[in-house]
């Protein structure tokens, strides 16, 4: 009866083991994604700043030659990032795109002007700074007319603050909850043997002697955790650099490995803390109570 008994013990330990460690790692996986968010927090906001596109639409007897010198006139200004042609036949295969084929078939010659997408660098889409940069963009002879995004860069600026603040509460928050779940995974896993620890305080064992083997296995889970949580991280940015890979490229090699060392730092510490108090509490705690 009794090495069915110890077998039956020891499965339940590694099914607690097991379970504590996924569950750390997706706790981890969370608190890295955090991390990564807030040091990448500036380059994702430049990157939405530089995305937004300004249309200038250039006068009816423009020529493409035109259009093109102009637009390499503007790429050596300091406040434009990027400047792109659009052709009468690539604007006419976009409305096409957005308002069927058969809507060109009424008129007789293409409605579609020659037109140029600028996009401004970051310092420079705000609201004053896109009105002066608007106003000189319309001020040469070519420009017919010019489309400037004002109601989105004013929504823009005003939820990156917004945003901001959200995030920054939603990782406090992440990293109490973090704590929480992993004391709780951690709890289970040691209460598995806690009458070993009744025994080891029985025969006179020291706190510090019963805890040092609970802490050293707390080491090697929080350890394993994090490498899953951190192979988990590389995978989805792997993932988004494939099907994003402008929004990818923000994310760069020193930050994340960063982040890595936050993660394995953050799992090694809280399964170390939370075991710490649990041992303790077993250990203080009357032989009636390892019942319940």
């Amino acid at each position: 009866m009794a090495r069915p008994e110890k077998k039956m013990l020891r499965k339940r330990i590694v099914n607690a083991y097991l379970s504590s460690v996924i569950s750390i790692s997706l706790v981890l996986l969370l608190t890295g994604v955090a991390a990564l968010l807030v040091l990448n927090a500036h380059g994702v906001t430049k990157y939405l700043k530089e995305n937004m596109r300004i249309s200038v639409l250039l006068r009816d007897d423009a020529t493409e030659a035109q259009a093109r010198e102009w637009a390499a006139a503007q790429d050596a200004l300091p406040y434009v990032h990027s400047t792109r042609v659009i052709t009468r036949e690539e604007g006419a295969e976009e409305l096409k795109q957005m308002l069927g084929e058969d809507f060109l078939d009424v008129f007789e010659t293409s409605p579609v002007p020659l037109s140029v997408d600028v996009t401004l660098n970051a310092d420079y889409v705000q609201k004053d700074s896109l009105a002066r940069v608007t106003k000189a963009l319309a001020a040469s002879p070519l420009v017919d007319e010019v489309e400037a995004q004002q109601t989105m860069v004013e929504a823009l600026t005003t939820n990156l603050t917004r945003i901001s603040i959200v995030l920054g509460v939603f990782i406090l928050l992440l990293l109490f909850i973090s704590f929480v779940l992993i004391n709780n995974t951690v709890r289970v896993s040691v209460f598995a043997r806690r009458f070993t620890i009744h025994t080891m305080k029985l025969v006179g064992a020291t706190r510090g002697f019963i805890r040092a083997p609970f802490v050293r296995a707390a080491v090697l889970q929080g350890f394993v955790s994090s490498l899953l949580a951190v192979g988990m991280l590389w995978a989805l940015l792997e993932a988004l650099r494939r099907s994003f890979p402008e929004l990818a490229s923000i994310v760069e090699l020193r930050q994340l490995l960063i982040v890595c060392g936050i993660v394995v730092a953050c799992g090694i510490l809280l399964c170390v803390i939370s075991t710490w108090m649990v041992v303790n509490r077993l250990v203080a705690a009357p032989k009636d109570d390892l019942y319940y």
